[in-house]
């Protein structure tokens, strides 16, 4: 059932093996480069059914580190155009973007230069937040964000989600999740306000509803809109699967086409089990109670795995991050484990050794 077809609201995929979105750490100003160009073809080539671009701010200081992929300005639009016109040349797989707004996790070194926070003189930005409250100790006490700057927030997303459509993207997922601005606004931990986007459930689920409904509204009926979510800060009295689930049924109401469910993000106490498919009795909680798709993701590694996710009903789809940085033929090996076809393109159908099954889906006459 991996390599069952599965429909994200108008989008046909082929398969349910979906590519994460995964921070490269690459661009400059923005603007995707060579290197995104030649890693998204990587993975686009790989059989996937669906493929993610990495996490890309709406706005100059929604990214994390100044080598963070952007949408918000005509350049990165023009920049991120050409990558896809390769790719696109090369493959068929359906491309996403996940659009998001990184608020007080902010202003960064990249993780191999140590992530450590930017200070304003060395290059860094001042960080906004719904509250008052650092990412973690040692980190920038953020600006608490005023009415008017939500309303530009929501206004970035807006645009970007345009952009998204200008581009021919397939689909787009909204970051609702890991501590990035829509979670810092679900969240208690992060979220102390006093005004109508903070203190209950219905307050803090505010500005997450209305971005998400500026984005649909932009990308139309023919491009779905899903989210990543948290379902849970795994820190107690945080976010929780009960809210996600409430924040969800909200969320498909208003147009919703998937759900991809995470975990975490929002708090240094976290206390998370790392263990094979840790994540995923959180996405069949939410696929008992949706009536949309939802993706399960976290240490799903092995082909028979994530057979068992789909077979079982825990859930609709799996996402693979790093296991497919690893091994970029990961559906390639599934195909060969669970006896089913992959696409691939043809100037590799020769490369299968000796008297190994056939794994691949031909062309009439290839």
């Amino acid at each position: 059932m991996l390599f069952d077809a599965v429909r994200l609201g108008k989008l046909m995929l082929h398969n349910r093996i979906v590519v994460s979105p995964m921070c490269q750490y690459s661009a400059v100003d923005g603007n995707a480069g060579a290197w995104h160009t030649v890693h998204l073809a990587q993975l686009a080539l790989s059989g996937a059914g669906l493929v993610f671009m990495e996490a890309t701010a709406v706005a100059e200081e929604g990214r994390i580190t100044p080598n963070c992929l952007g949408l918000y300005s005509p350049s990165n639009q023009s920049a991120i155009g050409e990558t896809l016109r390769t790719v696109r040349s090369l493959s068929r797989t359906p491309i996403g973007i996940q659009l998001s707004y990184s608020g007080r996790k902010g202003s960064c070194q990249r993780p191999w230069d140590g992530g450590t926070p930017i200070a304003l003189e060395q290059g860094g930005w001042a960080l906004k937040a719904p509250s008052a409250l650092p990412a973690r100790e040692g980190a920038a006490v953020p600006d608490v964000l005023s009415r008017d700057d939500i309303g530009r927030i929501v206004d970035s997303f807006r645009v970007a989600g345009g952009r998204a459509r200008a581009l021919g993207l397939d689909c787009i997922e909204l970051q609702m999740a890991h501590g990035y601005l829509l979670h810092q606004f679900l969240s208690p931990l992060s979220n102390h306000r006093k005004d109508e986007f903070g203190g209950s459930f219905e307050n803090r689920i505010r500005v997450p509803l209305s971005v998400f409904k500026a984005v649909h509204a932009q990308a139309g009926e023919d491009i779905p809109v899903g989210v990543r979510v948290s379902a849970t800060d795994w820190v107690s009295g945080g976010w929780d699967i009960e809210q996600t689930i409430e924040l969800c049924k909200r969320l498909q109401a208003a147009g919703c086409a998937f759900v991809d469910v995470s975990s975490g993000g929002v708090s240094a106490a976290q206390k998370i089990p790392a263990t094979p498919g840790y994540q995923v009795p959180f996405a069949q909680a939410l696929k008992n109670a949706l009536e949309i798709p939802v993706i399960a993701i976290g240490l799903i590694t092995d082909p028979h795995q994530a057979e068992a996710i789909i077979s079982e009903g825990k859930a609709d789809l799996v996402a693979l991050a790093r296991a497919i940085l690893h091994d970029p033929r990961w559906p390639w090996r599934a195909a060969a484990a669970l006896g089913a076809k992959v696409a691939a393109p043809p100037q590799y159908q020769r490369c299968l050794p000796a008297g190994a099954p056939d794994i691949f889906l031909r062309a009439q006459g290839s």
